[in-house]
């Protein structure tokens, strides 16, 4: 495989897996001898820290990943604290997420790697303020683009949605990953075969639900073992 700049992750909705593939995509490129380093555009939902520092997991989950400490590069531009859409959220506090900022957030962490994997926040239509949403900013980066799916009733319709989305925007996708999520859905190999045969990009991997001593506890990033016992189910893209 040749050496990638980089990979936007995106997903059929918040909480499918993003952060956990994204980790996973980072650890794998890594491994390989690659500097890969995380990245997000927005969080929205912080907690508090034993040290009383306020944190986000999602953040501090590309940070393990990407073996950074805590004072190491910023990897996301705005860290709002509501755990809600953040374009309303900017918006109650009196702020407008800028694309340039977020740009220029991302240029910069991107100087400091040899690859950088951009998790985007909830789903790809997911606005930014009144002009624009992240798809424009996925855009903007140029970067493959990889589709995670939560394997769950619903899931195909929204993953033919995204992808049909995707497409539209003459965005490069190169492949999907499923997940399997907590608990295992019914018909769960007829389900991967429908979106195998529906959507023609590669099949990346299914990541099997996690452990129970692995799972991800409230207010706290994904584990290294997590995102190693993720990263062994999943492919890096051939292109």
């Amino acid at each position: 495989m040749s050496k990638p700049n980089g990979f936007f992750v995106t997903g059929t909705d918040t909480e499918v897996g993003k952060t956990l593939v994204s980790g996973a995509l980072i650890l794998k490129l890594r491994e390989q001898g690659v500097n890969a380093i995380g990245f997000k555009p927005v969080v929205a939902g912080t907690y508090k820290d034993a040290q009383g520092f306020t944190q986000n997991e999602d953040i501090e989950t590309l940070r393990i990943a990407s073996n950074l400490s805590s004072d190491e590069l910023s990897l996301c531009p705005y860290v709002l604290d509501q755990p809600a859409a953040p374009h309303l959220v900017a918006k109650h506090q009196g702020l407008k997420l800028e694309m340039a900022v977020i740009t220029e957030a991302f240029r910069n962490t991107q100087k400091h790697a040899d690859c950088i994997v951009v998790e985007g926040a909830g789903g790809l239509l997911i606005p930014l303020n009144e002009d624009e949403n992240l798809s424009d900013f996925a855009k903007e980066i140029h970067l493959p683009v990889i589709l995670v799916v939560g394997m769950k009733l619903g899931c195909i319709n929204h993953a033919l949605l995204t992808y049909e989305a995707i497409k539209a925007r003459n965005l490069n996708i190169v492949g999907w990953v499923a997940n399997a999520l907590s608990e295992e859905m019914p018909l769960l190999q007829e389900n991967l075969q429908t979106l195998q045969t529906r959507m023609n990009t590669p099949f990346l991997g299914l990541i099997s639900a996690l452990p129970k001593e692995l799972q991800k506890p409230v207010n706290s990033p994904y584990s290294i073992e997590a995102l190693t016992f993720a990263a062994k189910h999943i492919q890096l893209p051939s292109n």
